[in-house]
């Protein structure tokens, strides 16, 4: 038998997955489960790259007693972040995409290279904390200096695995620097921006065998955890999808970019897929709902904090993508802020959050069909948000779609089709 390893890695946990094949099904086992999540250092939020790289290490040799015959790994996580190297030294720390450095340096880079033109050349939706945004910060802190090279986090996990220094093309899309006409980096942006060229290499695709880790072929997968995701998505039709984890992540695959004023007005981004573009827009996601029951009521079972939620008859509800919500000290006291007569129970904050969530994708949806001039009866969600029956009616009522839930490891699963496919090849 021939088993293959996914190391999916979330903003807040990180899990190690086997898969084979079998009676023409691709089976899965989970193997290794650790935390993850942003630690404050001088007033910064940062990750932990040695507790990363430890974890992953150590989900490989468990992985590996359960299952001697593993043959490829591969690994995703969320976008935008990066490792600095000064040849094989590291440029710590790794700053967190929720931390606020690029604040200040968002209104100079737009100086230089007006959105709306970073926009056409990239089809990237406007987020502070874009990699385009944390390089310009890094440039005017001097960080840059002697830097030979920039690694997101699954490429510099990798590399710290087998050697070998690559820029997947899914992961590297989302960062606002990759030409939506090419799919390799602008290097006339990057040049615009005053960003050194040699941190711009040739791009490397997904199914690329890049090195070995004691025996085991490291393997590009989409790299970017959505892209994985919607390669795990067993559609009948290329229907929208929400990925709904930390984030939620809803789109639909075009065959090519659209970057019209239209879209870049609703802030839609044109993000790396396996042969296909994927037109999808970043939504605040469960980050809303986890952060509140951290205040409200740490460890509570999701299924209690569901059912206060249902039974709640307040209506209130806020801008799930407002700024307030991105990184707040308070999330209890963010929603208080916005909302004139406040919830008083704990229920009324979380049936708020999920009706938030819900109106959202009914924009968001909204966008998505006047953009793309096409009609959609279904909706797909995946990831772990996808088990919440309660947001899942919400949604249906809100869009007006059949709602097809699949509360499945949809980003392992994708992982892993990419890793087979390139075996094979």
């Amino acid at each position: 038998m021939q088993y293959c390893l996914a190391i999916d890695i979330g903003a807040s946990s990180g899990r190690h997955i086997v898969g084979w094949q079998e009676g023409g099904a691709l089976r899965t086992e989970e193997v290794y489960r650790f935390p993850n999540g942003v630690t404050e250092a001088d007033g910064h939020l940062t990750w932990d790259t040695d507790a990363l790289l430890h974890h992953v290490k150590t989900g490989i040799a468990k992985a590996r007693e359960a299952f001697p015959g593993i043959v490829s790994l591969s690994i995703d996580t969320w976008g935008v972040d990066y490792v600095l190297l000064r040849g094989e030294e590291d440029v710590l720390p790794c700053y967190a995409y929720r931390d606020s450095r690029t604040e200040a340096v968002i209104p100079r880079a737009h100086e230089k290279v007006a959105f709306s033109e970073m926009y056409r050349r990239t089809g990237i939706q406007f987020q502070p904390f874009n990699t385009v945004y944390q390089l310009c910060a890094d440039q005017a802190a001097g960080r840059l200096e002697g830097a030979t090279d920039f690694l997101m986090l699954p490429c510099w996990l990798m590399y710290k695995l087998c050697g070998a220094k690559a820029h997947e093309y899914t992961n590297a899309t989302t960062g606002g620097l990759v030409s939506a006409q090419t799919g390799e980096y602008d290097l006339e942006l990057v040049d615009a921006l005053g960003l050194p060229r040699r941190l711009f290499p040739k791009l490397r695709r997904p199914g690329e065998v890049i090195g070995e880790y004691e025996g085991m072929k490291v393997i590009l997968c989409a790299t970017h955890d959505t892209g994985s995701a919607v390669e795990g998505i067993p559609m009948e039709e290329d229907a929208p999808y929400i990925s709904s984890g930390t984030w939620s992540l809803l789109g639909v695959k075009t065959a090519s970019p659209i970057t019209d004023a239209a879209s870049e007005l609703a802030n839609w981004s044109n993000e790396g897929g396996v042969g296909y573009n994927r037109y999808q827009k970043n939504i605040m996601g469960m980050w809303l709902v986890n952060r509140l029951r951290d205040e409200l009521c740490p460890g509570r079972p999701f299924g209690e904090i569901v059912e206060e939620a249902r039974v709640s008859s307040f209506e209130g509800t806020v801008d799930a993508n407002a700024a307030a919500f991105l990184a707040p000290e308070s999330m209890k006291a963010a929603f208080d802020a916005a909302l004139p007569a406040g919830p008083r129970t704990v229920g009324d904050y979380f049936r708020c959050a999920y009706r938030s969530l819900a109106l959202s994708y009914m924009t968001a949806v909204q966008e998505l069909q006047h953009n793309t001039g096409r009609h959609y009866d279904r909706l797909y969600i995946v990831g772990g948000g996808a088990k919440n029956t309660f947001l899942n009616e919400l949604t249906e009522g809100a869009t007006g779609k059949q709602v097809i839930a699949l509360p499945i490891e949809a980003t392992a699963l994708g992982n892993l089709k990419i890793q087979f496919f390139a075996m094979k090849a």
